[in-house]
């Protein structure tokens, strides 16, 4: 699959990238290489492989869900800048 100038112009402009027409001369070489090597790829045998979506098995690491205290209003709010009775005060952003 042959990649064209025009290609990479448009993906240039939907990613919102200003390229030189230097580097849309380089970056043409450069995806063509890729698509190449992708193609190749295409050409091995892998009917008996079995889909993965990891290299290595992937086991869950979270912890079980269990009840704890807090550490409360007061610890929570210890180092706030502003503070007002219970709650954080953060400058308004509506205007």
């Amino acid at each position: 699959m042959k990649i064209t100038q025009e290609q990479v112009e448009h993906v240039a402009k939907l990613a919102r990238l200003a390229l030189s027409q230097e580097e849309i001369a380089t970056f043409t070489g450069q995806m063509d290489g890729i698509l190449a090597y992708v193609e190749k790829l295409n050409e091995l045998d892998t009917s008996g492989i079995i889909p993965t979506s990891h290299a290595v098995p992937v086991e869950n690491a979270f912890r079980e869900d269990e009840v704890r205290p807090s550490i409360g209003t007061d610890n929570a709010l210890a180092n706030a800048p502003d503070r007002v009775e219970d709650f954080f005060r953060v400058p308004k952003v509506i205007e």
